[in-house]
């Protein structure tokens, strides 16, 4: 199946955009590290002749532990909300819609989530009977939420009777 020249086109372009995504990830990495460090350079190299050598390094130091206790603190801090409409719930809900709403909110993550664990499943059969399992439990719940819907569907209009 894989010997078609087709699907070895299609893996070559997959593991080539992997590759450059990677690579771009890395060059950019290193230029933002290196921003860094020569905005700090100039900081320090700005303020000696203001301050001295000592107290410019003292001060830029300071100002760098706050931009990262200030950057710590955002990223501890609780996530708001993103519809400020919707009411808010005291339960989390079932573990299975908390999912599907972060898929919802992260189409592009999700995707190139379910693409790693396809990958990664190809070669480890634990995590594919465990996929198949969890697979089988969503259809099976899909199912009966149908069936609950049909069976309200099915009652007696306007609170009457059944005869």
């Amino acid at each position: 199946m894989l010997d078609s020249p087709r699907v070895q086109s299609a893996v070559r372009k997959a593991v080539a955009a992997v590759l450059g995504f990677m690579l771009a990830l890395v060059l950019l990495t290193a230029l933002l590290i290196t921003g860094f460090y020569m905005l700090v350079t100039a900081a320090t190299l700005t303020l000696t002749p203001v301050m001295g050598e000592s107290a410019a390094m003292a001060v830029v130091g300071a100002s760098c532990f706050l931009l990262l206790a200030l950057v710590f603190y955002r990223l501890t801090r609780p996530a708001r909300s993103l519809s400020k409409g919707a009411p808010s719930r005291s339960g989390a809900g079932s573990p299975v819609q908390v999912l599907r709403e972060l898929i919802r909110q992260n189409p592009l993550e999700s995707a190139l989530a379910a693409f790693a664990l396809g990958i990664a499943e190809e070669g480890d059969p634990r995590l594919k009977s465990l996929l198949l399992q969890g697979g089988m439990v969503l259809m099976k719940e899909a199912e009966a939420q149908a069936e609950q819907g049909r069976d309200a569907g099915e009652e007696t209009p306007a609170g009457g009777e059944a005869a």
